[in-house]
């Protein structure tokens, strides 16, 4: 009997593999992180092959680990870092292009023409997002530019775009299905969430050819068998779903009025909304969570384009850390961050200010200002944008949040999650294991073939939740957050490309 299920956790900077047993219990990873490629200011890409050679490189090290065989292994569920961009060749299975990864902002000049041609309303009526470099289907229009003949191709059939989800789905069944699934589709830019199908007027606007898109199937459910040659027997692939959503899944916010936020690469706040696909009036998205069997779940989301990566920057860019761990001592070393606060714009603004030149920011720096107090500023701006989303949950839903769950690396900071819960004013619920990205996907795979029959069968999905009360009082809170107001201001529109 197969005793696990293995969860791909396609990341921006590593690819993990994650197997769960049938308590939901952690039982070994294994992770490869993959080289990061900027090749003019603003612009972040992957090589898609190197994404999937360092998948599989971790899928077989996880079984290894855990000294397991592909028998053992019920079913393999995906989840992915949303909106990053492959175009490929049908008959040889490469890429035309590298991957254009969700933070680029390279395609900011194909977003300021769809907005003088008066498209901004239309898009967030038909998709519930924004025009905005971050979503998939500028990327597409920008890689059938670049590539001679690209266009020409598309349109006859020869080539195919995915997601990392329907990249790696690609690759595991050696071509035989190109597919993905509403919660990553719903991040493209030309997927109409109330439809649930692929937007021909917005197609036509970007004349992005039919041919090329993916078949859109449920979030849970086999998708196809991963070929016996990668892992040592044929595995179904019988989950998907794109890493905010499967965090909202995997950390049981399927209810109405529930939320988590996920610290990783970037900042994830999504917010539970049912059956409705409300539009946000204060900058936020709207989202397909999941579709399953008829039923689909919407959610509000706030998308921060910074938080873990602002961390890695301390540690790579400018040698201040020699290891993300050692962020917490540091800024508890301090009381505070002597006026000093981080605006981390790398890539522009995300929600809710969606300015793609915004650049990042340091300020209130004196004579006095240490490396603790920089480090400090740091992990309190993931703190601030994450209140900041929150602000606009709370105005768009009117339902003021009574805990909100937390998941990712960054969640391990103790430091940061007790300031977390201060600017929010709202207590925290981190549970033991963060990792819920994978878990949701493991989750969506086990139900999808039957391995569990429902969430109540896992028993250690909720066990050994910490709870981080507010201590600050509201006028020191206000008063922080009030600074933090001022240096985004200072941020905005720096950029002239």
């Amino acid at each position: 009997m197969s005793r696990f299920i293995l969860s791909l956790d396609q990341g921006t900077t590593s690819s993990r593999a994650i197997l769960f047993d049938h308590d939901g219990k952690l039982v070994a990873s294994d992770q490869n992180e993959f080289p990061q490629h900027f090749r003019q200011p603003g612009w972040v890409e992957h090589d898609a092959v190197e994404i999937w050679d360092s998948q599989l490189r971790a899928a077989r090290g996880v079984l290894a680990t855990a000294d397991v065989s592909a028998g053992d292994i019920a079913a393999i569920g995906i989840t992915n870092q949303r909106e990053t961009t492959v175009v490929w060749d049908r008959a040889t299975g490469r890429p035309i292009h590298p991957a254009i990864v969700w933070q680029s902002r390279q395609t900011a000049a194909i977003c300021d023409e769809l907005r003088a041609r008066g498209l901004e309303a239309e898009v967030r009526r038909r998709t519930g997002l924004v025009i905005d470099a971050y979503f998939s289907a500028t990327k597409i229009r920008f890689i059938l530019d670049a590539v001679p003949g690209a266009q020409a191709r598309a349109e006859r059939g020869e080539l195919a775009f995915g997601t990392i989800d329907s990249w790696l789905l690609w690759q595991l069944t050696r071509g035989g299905v190109h597919a993905t699934e509403y919660s990553n589709a719903s991040r493209t830019l030309i997927f109409n969430i109330h439809e649930r199908s692929w937007d021909e007027r917005l197609l036509g606007e970007l004349r992005i050819p039919r041919a090329l898109l993916p078949e859109v199937r449920d979030t849970s459910g086999v998708f196809g068998v991963a070929d016996a040659e990668w892992l040592g027997a044929e595995i179904p692939i019988a989950g998907m779903a794109g890493d905010q959503q499967s965090a909202l899944f995997g950390q049981g916010c399927t209810e109405p009025g529930r939320a988590k936020n996920t610290y990783g690469t970037g900042c994830f706040l999504l917010s539970n909304t049912g059956h409705d696909a409300p539009e946000s009036q204060t900058g936020l998205v709207t989202t397909i969570g999941w579709g399953i069997d008829g039923d689909f779940v919407y959610a509000l989301e706030g998308s921060i384009f910074v938080a873990g990566s602002a961390v890695q920057w301390l540690r790579d860019g400018i040698g201040l850390i020699e290891h993300a761990k050692d962020t917490e001592a540091l800024a508890r070393s301090v009381d505070d961050t002597g006026g000093v606060y981080l605006v981390p714009a790398f890539v522009g603004l995300g929600a809710p200010y969606w300015d793609e030149r915004a650049r990042g920011l340091l300020i209130g720096l004196t004579r006095g200002t240490s490396r603790a107090h920089i480090v400090r500023a740091t992990l309190e701006a993931i703190a601030y944008q994450t209140r900041d989303v929150v602000e606009c949950v709370r105005r768009d839903s009117g339902i003021e949040l009574a805990t909100l769950r937390v998941d990712g690396g960054a969640a391990e900071n103790d430091f940061l999650m007790q300031f977390q819960a201060d600017v929010l004013g709202v207590p925290i619920e981190r549970p033991a294991v963060l990792e819920a990205t994978a878990f949701g996907a493991a989750l969506l795979a086990g139900l999808g073939i039957g391995f569990w029959g429902d969430r109540s069968e896992i028993v250690a999905a909720d066990a050994g939740l910490r709870l981080f009360e507010p201590q600050m009082s509201a006028d020191r809170r206000e008063s922080l957050y009030a600074g933090w107001g001022r240096a985004v201001e200072r941020s905005r529109e720096w950029s002239d490309g």
